[in-house]
């Protein structure tokens, strides 16, 4: 698995698995939680390491289940964690360190190795005074690495100026007819690596069907086709799915390289 080297040297994977839908009845997002880990049992049998939850999710036990059952050892692997913007987790200290807390109990670790405030809200001074208590939880070796997800250009900014740890990794919407090109760029240009959210997802059949041809040639499928695009240009992939082939498939994607004109022809999809 390739890996990228975060701006405090940690290195992570560039492909995970997402699992907003893991561990749910009928594989529903606000589907009741019923601990079924088969999804990231076959995920973890086909190479994967790094799995992306959330509060939000309320499945960091089920990812937890996955890890402590498996044969794998926890040093392993890269767990992403996200405390949500909302008032209930984020008003005070206290809550904040309730909500740490509550993460490494449902993970069934010592450490998470990625947290991520899941979403930006509109107070500056909120949300450094947030970051600020989870750079207390890097120094205490609770977090490893702390970043944002969905920040913008003036948020990102904002920290640089004001937080004495950088945000290793904002997460953001990437895909064919959103690529976010802008806010990638500028984290890139700050030390702060790009993740993709719904990187095979959010766009219609006509995307698929320009990209068969790629796929055709490649051997691949549009997806993999697609995830190595996102790669090459050092934006770290989480794509999710519950089926074992699809998840093989999509790991499987470091073994060609795409021409500089087919990856001008997917940048205008």
């Amino acid at each position: 698995m390739k890996t990228v080297k975060l701006n405090n040297g940690q290195l992570m994977p560039i492909l995970g698995m997402g699992t907003n839908t893991f561990g749910k009845v009928d594989n529903n997002y606000q589907g009741d939680i019923n601990m079924d880990t088969k999804e990231l049992e076959s995920a973890i049998d086909a190479g994967y390491r790094m799995l992306d939850t959330a509060i939000s999710y309320r499945n960091e036990a089920v990812v937890g289940k996955a890890v402590t059952e498996s044969v794998v050892d926890r040093g392993e692997f890269f767990l992403v964690s996200k405390i949500p913007g909302r008032p209930e987790y984020v008003k005070d200290e206290a809550s904040i360190d309730a909500a740490v807390a509550a993460s490494l109990e449902g993970m069934q670790t010592d450490y998470i190795d990625l947290y991520l405030i899941h979403h930006p809200w509109d107070n500056l001074d909120e949300m450094l005074a947030t970051w600020k208590v989870l750079e207390k939880h890097v120094e205490n070796g609770h977090l490893k690495s702390i970043g944002v997800s969905n920040f913008n250009e003036e948020q990102l900014t904002y920290l640089i100026e004001h937080a004495t740890i950088r945000p290793a990794v904002n997460q953001v919407e990437s895909h064919p007819g959103l690529w976010n090109d802008e806010i990638i760029a500028f984290g890139k240009e700050h030390g702060i690596y790009s993740m993709s959210w719904g990187p095979l997802s959010r766009f219609d059949d006509s995307v698929r069907e320009k990209l068969e041809p790629l796929a055709n040639k490649y051997h691949k499928t549009w997806a993999q086709i697609l995830l190595n695009y996102q790669i090459d240009r050092d934006v770290i992939v989480i794509p999710k799915s519950h089926d074992a082939e699809r998840q093989k498939q999509n790991i499987d994607v470091f073994d060609f390289e795409l021409t500089q004109e087919e990856k001008d022809f997917i940048q205008t999809l």
